[in-house]
């Protein structure tokens, strides 16, 4: 294993992929204890399939103003600052808002104040990206992928407590505890990052510009985006990942214990399988995948994830062999096309307006996927597997669209070198 690429890139980050990627697990640990339970535990407060829905919507539609002013914070503040006063008001204060909730409006204001995870997405992934070669992205991305994962096996754990204290209790146990392990995450990456070049000449370029006259130059910069092709076919590609990722969010669960019946307490079993899948992919494929045009490692994730979808809108009442065939190949889809997606993101765009850049591309992301999460409570109120076939045919759209995207070397990659 010392001998494995992964392992030598891991121990061989250095700045502020080090920082990013070994502070990740303590947001993981912390997220994947309570996110299999999100919904089942609104549904268990007394919200309905078409509010839970709604929440989605309207929160994703706020992500559109966050995105905007996204771009702004992370030049005037800084990437490392901004990433941490909004890691604390995205992911600490709703957690503990979630911890005390009683009824919808709580879980409005939480989803609210978690809109602000954008600001931090776009200022984090300029203090991670920026200084780092880009042939090591593909690993910096997997290593905070299998982070995540590894942590994943804490989540049986879940299933013991709710056994042993219910649903509702444990919850709000778990959303207590992620209140002090997202703060100490932000604080640490804080202390083992440091602000890149670019960071400071931004700083340094709007140091004397409000708000509003940064904002006004982002007429320039939309103009640059909609002439680079790369940029926006990667953007439709995001929109479609976006998309699937938020329904199956916060519809998986429902579908799993109001139609195919299988019990509360089992949820649990099945993220901790798939991030055992996943850790093998990660470690057996993805070496691979790093030295392969991306084309074909792209397309066949996104028809795994329509056959992940077949089988789970097909399974059985009680269907586990289905069910668990569905994750699987959930997981090796998600393994693959996770990383992909995100070193396009990060090759595809002009390095000197990054932060501007990746502001407008996930505005645009939002602005596409925000009233999906209501169409997809509608559907799902009709039939719990409708929301499902809705996101297998948006992946067998986004499979064709990576096959003519690789076919017409759009977007350069540096395996291509």
């Amino acid at each position: 294993m010392k001998r494995h690429s992964l392992i030598t890139s891991l121990v061989n980050f250095s700045g502020n992929a080090r920082g990013c990627v070994y502070s990740e697990p303590l947001w993981g640990i912390a997220y994947n204890l309570y996110a299999p339970y999100i919904s089942v535990y609104m549904l268990a407060l007394g919200l309905s399939d078409r509010q839970i829905g709604l929440i989605a919507s309207i929160t994703w539609g706020v992500q559109i103003l966050t995105m905007l002013f996204s771009g702004v914070m992370t030049d005037k503040l800084g990437r490392r600052r901004t990433t941490l006063i909004i890691d604390l008001l995205a992911w600490s204060l709703p957690a503990l808002i979630s911890a005390l909730a009683q009824n919808y409006w709580f879980f409005l204001v939480a989803g609210l104040l978690n809109t602000l995870w954008r600001v931090a997405h776009n200022s984090w992934s300029c203090l991670l990206v920026e200084g780092t070669d880009p042939d090591q992205l593909v690993d910096v991305y997997t290593w905070i992928y299998i982070a995540n994962q590894i942590v994943g096996f804490a989540a049986p754990l879940t299933g013991v407590l709710i056994n042993a204290f219910g649903l509702v209790t444990t919850m709000r146990g778990l959303y207590f505890f992620a209140t002090a392990m997202f703060a100490l995450k932000a604080f640490i990456t804080y202390r083992l990052t440091r602000e890149p070049e670019q960071g400071l000449a931004r700083m340094q370029a709007t140091r004397h510009q409000s708000i509003f006259s940064v904002l006004g130059e982002y007429k320039g910069v939309l103009r640059d985006l909609l002439h680079t092709p790369q940029t926006l076919y990667v953007t439709a590609l995001l929109m479609i990942t976006s998309i699937t990722w938020m329904i199956s969010g916060n519809f998986w669960s429902i579908i799993v214990t109001q139609k195919l019946n299988i019990p509360e307490q089992y949820l649990a079993i099945f993220p901790f399988v798939k991030s055992a899948i996943m850790l093998i992919f990660f470690f057996a494929i993805i070496p691979v995948i790093n030295k392969v045009h991306f084309k074909g490692p792209l397309v066949l994730g996104f028809l795994g994830y329509v056959a992940s979808l077949v089988l789970l809108v097909t399974a059985p009442v009680g269907g586990y062999v289905s069910l668990i065939l569905s994750v699987c190949l959930d997981a090796c889809s998600f393994a693959v096309v996770g990383p992909l997606m995100d070193k396009l993101t990060a090759v595809s765009i002009d390095p000197k307006e990054r932060a501007r850049i990746l502001s407008l591309v996930f505005m645009a992301v939002v602005l596409i996927t925000s009233p999906f999460g209501w169409v997809a409570g509608t559907l799902s109120e009709i039939d719990r597997a409708l929301p499902f076939v809705l996101c297998l045919i948006l992946y067998a759209i986004g499979a064709g669209l990576a096959y003519y995207v690789g076919k017409r070397n759009i977007i350069s990659t540096p395996e291509q070198a």
